[in-house]
């Protein structure tokens, strides 16, 4: 590779033919984690707790603690999050390859769908009717469904908890396979709490984006905002986990770099 590929980059950036996009949601005790059944361990929030702040436990500086779940925020889904992927050598956010951490993505605009149905499910047919427009889901691409979520859901009510169970939008298993196996991506990302669509746990199998992802050795991607400034096609996204060990996931800086 010749070094002005990155001369070339830098001076992009620079000149603004190269921009980027903050794809990830601001850490804060008030964003939403999972709920799980009340039978199951539960994920924590993001908490902040100040060690000192230029006074007396620290008169020069100022610093925090704070804690959280390995899958709190924008976060990402190593496939030994899921048992399908517990095995998969890679399959930990410290042992993961680093090429996986930079990569294309195809942003598959579900908005108005979503606006009419927030329980939308992605399907085979939708993604291959994407195809005609935008063409052919490259090979090692993310593919993210973008909802506009942020807009839509209610802030109150972030996964859209009815009596039945969350609603809202994520891949059917047909839509997962496909994308594995017809067209090799590196993983799935959303702007919703979780990749899988809210009602997944009634699937067959159940959260079959999970089950065949994460078995598969592809990633996950959750808690993103600002797909909307995102083109269907041509960005590059950069996502590198904390390097936790044997972590099944780490929340994380999602950039996204556009040209022009």
């Amino acid at each position: 590779m010749s070094d002005t590929v990155l001369a070339d980059l830098v001076q992009g950036l620079a000149a603004g033919k190269v921009r980027l996009v903050d794809l990830t949601e601001t850490l804060r005790p008030e964003y939403p984690t999972i709920q799980l059944p009340p039978e199951f361990g539960q994920a924590w929030g993001f908490s902040k707790e100040t060690i000192s702040h230029y006074d007396d436990k620290g008169p020069g500086w100022s610093w925090s603690n704070f804690s959280m779940s390995e899958h709190t925020g924008t976060h990402l889904d190593a496939p030994a999050h899921w048992v399908t992927g517990k095995d998969l050598p890679g399959g930990t956010v410290d042992t993961m390859p680093l090429q996986q951490m930079i990569a294309p993505v195809c942003v598959i605009d579900c908005s108005a769908q979503v606006a009419a149905d927030k329980g939308f499910i992605l399907t085979k047919s939708f993604l291959l009717d994407w195809e005609k427009s935008h063409g052919r889901i490259p090979a090692g691409s993310w593919v993210f469904l973008r909802s506009d979520w942020r807009k839509v859901a209610d802030p109150d009510n972030y996964t859209n908890m009815q009596a039945d169970g969350a609603h809202s939008p994520g891949p059917d298993k047909e839509a997962v396979l496909w994308m594995i196996e017809e067209r090799d991506v590196l993983g799935f990302g959303t702007e919703c709490v979780g990749t899988d669509a809210g009602q997944a746990f009634a699937m067959d199998p159940a959260y079959p984006c999970h089950h065949f992802m994460h078995g598969n050795g592809r990633l996950g991607l959750q808690c993103m905002t600002n797909l909307d400034l995102l083109p269907a096609t041509g960005a590059v996204v950069i996502s590198t986990p904390l390097k936790i060990i044997d972590g099944s996931g780490s929340p994380l800086r999602v950039v996204a770099l556009v040209a022009g």
